[in-house]
């Protein structure tokens, strides 16, 4: 039987071999974004560990000398770590000083730099060389005695840099951490492993939403390519093969255009690998080496695939596998009951109950509570998707004004789930992708303070801004330092705040400073020196919180004269700039060298992205899940309307030859594709949109905010593309309804 399936296969004509290939290309598809997808997380991976010595010392505790890591008998290393910026990109940096021979070395150099040396990676050697460096070199004190490493490198871009001290200079506005030895772990907290760690998280789950849809995609071309084999499989039953020997042809059939598709979709993932390796998904490009494969996932795809196809077919052939007379005693199936929306309601009056009564107490418990809501309601939409693709299908034959509309109502009618089986897997796709934009698009808003256009010409120096005062002497701003700054071209002004003695969380400015430095506010009329609310302008802390516009805020006066202000505490040094490149590195550079015991200063929009990054990059995952998943739902509908045409030819050809026009035609197979897509899309984005609402409302006490104008855009191209797929379909309609298809057969 398996040399029968093999030569049935490779040697049956014309049409195996379009069957062949469109089930190849369905494989091949999905094999090939599962194995970028693996691809992409093997990479984040690797990213992290060749950036985990970052993370060494990580520490956000009060200031003081802590001793970070395993206690081994290394001499301590003073560890202060920084990100710096340079025309938005991050530059990391590590302070260190040695306290005896055997401190530890981090990778990537050969042994520790000594006092005014550094290491430098090479990006950041290149960009020294070629930036004047009143706006770049001097913030690095010292001379550079070689390049950091590959192995040290997260990218080959990466900007990083090592700076040796001695161990008065590092510890002079307060002792850094100590560490004993360097971190090598990939998802310790730190500039790279935290983040990224998330990240991977979130390509998991937007490869889980993929998964779906395209799994349906290859059903649905499996199912065509055994729609005309039913006929011969039935006729091979009739002459006495038993289900077993026809399932075994079937087997060979699929797994040879499995196995097919597999390769196709290795030699898709090489094929593109090298354009994903530049796409800068962490930030930053990927190595040349990193989006690989491990052998777990070359065997899980290899034999997954095949067999994924397989299963596929054998569902797709159970009328034959029943009866030899099951492909010509088909009949109308029994219609779906309403009982199918049972779920979706449960699932709908789980979320609502939290929302009247408030969610359980503990982590745990809520995560399960939600997750067992959202999944009811998903299961609930899977479910009653036939059902309400027969509800819509009967309201359009009964308002059908046309023969075409009459047509595919009935014919919908007749067998809903057939005509949802094909975009099942959208719905999934849909709802998780609608769930998380409304939760995002929320949380964004209320996190999401009006920085104007002044938010990339602004930098601000925190030096103390909020909170109980730190202990130690304070930290003295270099009088000199004003009129360096405001002698850089490109520098509008300059303005110093400081600690209110009676409020932790209050500032006060000058009103003649605050005059020129507009992306702080504006003073009441009248005064001469206000109050700032340090919770208002460090936007950092206010996450979760709808912030109002501190460029429009009008502070209020404040009972101090002026001429007291200099005899207090500084809280901040405010950098207004005309927003050219180079004043603002000039002025960022100023400030370093003046003040090098203190972070490097970074503007209100460097803050305020560094705070909603992996929020944006979950929500750029969620519009491509999107867009995806309607373009795959498109391709499988036009593979279910290429299937419904070949099965219906002949009644087709009949209607044709009773003066049926072939416009006529072709308007009810584009309405049997179109109806399902829609409804399914509206219906999942919705159902989607809802439990967000319910989640934000019992969780964080808020209102569901609707999507900004790329949501929608992204969902209406998807669909106008989707639609485009099954109108390149239509086509086949006139090529098979001749009337030499209308004889006995």
């Amino acid at each position: 039987m398996i040399r029968l399936g093999l030569r049935l296969t490779l040697g049956g004509g014309r049409d195996a071999a379009i069957r062949l290939a469109i089930t190849t290309v369905a494989v091949g598809i999905g094999v090939g974004l599962l194995l970028l997808t693996l691809g992409g997380m093997s990479a984040i991976h690797a990213q992290n560990a060749r950036g985990a010595w970052l993370a060494t010392g990580y520490y956000t505790g009060p200031p003081g000398a802590q001793t970070v890591g395993p206690q081994t008998h290394a001499d301590p290393l003073w560890w202060e770590f920084n990100t710096d910026h340079y025309e938005k990109s991050p530059i990391y940096r590590v302070d260190l000083a040695a306290t005896g021979p055997t401190s530890p070395i981090p990778p990537g150099i050969p042994h520790l730099p000594g006092p005014d040396q550094y290491y430098a990676s090479p990006a950041l050697v290149r960009l020294i060389e070629h930036t004047p460096s009143s706006q770049l070199g001097d913030r690095f004190p010292g001379t550079l005695i070689g390049t950091i490493g590959p192995s040290a490198l997260p990218s080959p871009n990466s900007l990083i840099i090592v700076i040796g001290h001695t161990q008065a200079d590092i510890t002079a506005a307060g002792a850094p951490p100590q560490v004993t030895a360097i971190n090598t772990d990939p998802g310790a907290p730190g500039p790279m492993g935290f983040h990224n760690d998330r990240l991977q998280v979130i390509l998991a789950v937007g490869a889980l939403a993929l998964l779906f849809p395209v799994l349906i995609f290859i059903g649905t071309a499996t199912r065509l390519a055994a729609a005309r084999r039913e006929q011969r499989f039935a006729a091979i039953r009739l002459v006495g093969a038993t289900p077993r020997q026809v399932s075994v042809i079937s087997a060979v059939e699929a797994t040879v255009a499995a196995v097919a598709g597999v390769l196709l979709g290795f030699a898709l993932f090489f094929l593109t690998r090298p354009l994903v390796t530049h796409v800068d998904l962490t930030g930053l490009p990927f190595a040349p080496g990193d989006l690989k494969l491990s052998s777990l996932d070359v065997l899980l795809v290899a034999l997954g695939g095949p067999i994924a196809a397989a299963v596929a077919a054998r569902v797709a052939l159970r009328r034959v596998t029943i009866s030899p007379l099951g492909v010509t005693r088909r009949v109308t199936p029994p219609p779906p009951r309403a009982y199918r929306l049972v779920l979706l309601v449960a699932g709908i009056g789980e979320l609502g109950y939290f929302v009247v009564l408030g969610p359980p107490k503990g982590t745990s418990a809520q995560i399960q509570a939600y997750f067992s809501g959202c999944s009811l309601m998903l299961a609930g939409l899977v479910l009653a998707g036939p059902w309400l693709t027969m509800f819509s299908a009967r309201i359009m034959s009964r308002r059908a004004q046309r023969p075409a509309v009459l047509l595919a109502g009935r014919r919908l009618s007749d067998n809903p789930r057939a005509a949802f089986r094909s975009i099942s897997g959208l719905i999934i796709a849909l709802f998780v992708t609608s769930v998380s934009v409304g939760v995002i698009s929320t949380i964004l808003d209320n996190n999401s303070p009006s920085l104007g256009n002044s938010a990339n010409a602004t930098l601000i120096e925190q030096i103390d801004f909020g909170g109980p005062p730190p202990p130690g002497p304070a930290v003295t701003v270099p009088v000199s330092l004003t009129g360096r700054l405001g002698a850089i071209t490109g520098v509008v002004g300059v303005t110093t705040t400081y600690r209110e003695p009676q409020s932790d969380f209050m500032l006060l400015a000058s009103c003649r400073e605050l005059a020129h430095t507009p992306a702080l506010g504006r003073c009441a009329p009248g005064a001469s020196v206000v109050a700032l609310d340090s919770n208002q302008v460090d936007i950092v802390s206010q996450f979760g919180k709808k912030l109002p516009s501190v460029q429009t805020k009008v502070w209020p006066a404040a009972a101090y004269p002026v001429s007291q202000l200099s005899g207090l505490p500084v809280g901040a040094l405010i950098v207004q700039t005309n927003g050219s490149p180079s004043a603002l590195e000039s002025a960022r550079t100023a400030l370093e060298v003046a003040m090098p015991a203190l972070g490097p200063p970074n503007t209100l929009r460097e803050i305020n992205d560094n705070s909603r990054r992996t929020i944006l990059e979950l929500q750029l995952m969620t519009n491509l899940v999107i867009v995806i998943s309607l373009v795959i739902a498109g391709c499988s509908l036009a593979v279910s309307v290429t299937g419904g045409i070949n099965e219906r030819k002949r009644p087709f050809s009949l209607l044709r030859l009773t003066g049926v026009s072939l416009s006529t035609l072709r308007r009810v197979v584009g309405l049997e594709a179109a109806l399902p897509l829609l409804v399914v899309s509206v219906l999942a984005a919705g159902m989607g949109f809802l439990a967000a609402g319910l989640f934000l409302t019992s969780q964080l006490n808020e209102s569901l905010r609707a999507p900004d104008a790329q949501f929608y855009g992204l969902v209406l191209a998807g669909l106008a593309t989707s639609l485009a797929v099954i109108g390149s379909t239509l086509p086949i309609v006139d090529r098979i309804t001749g009337p030499e298809t209308a004889r006995n057969e």
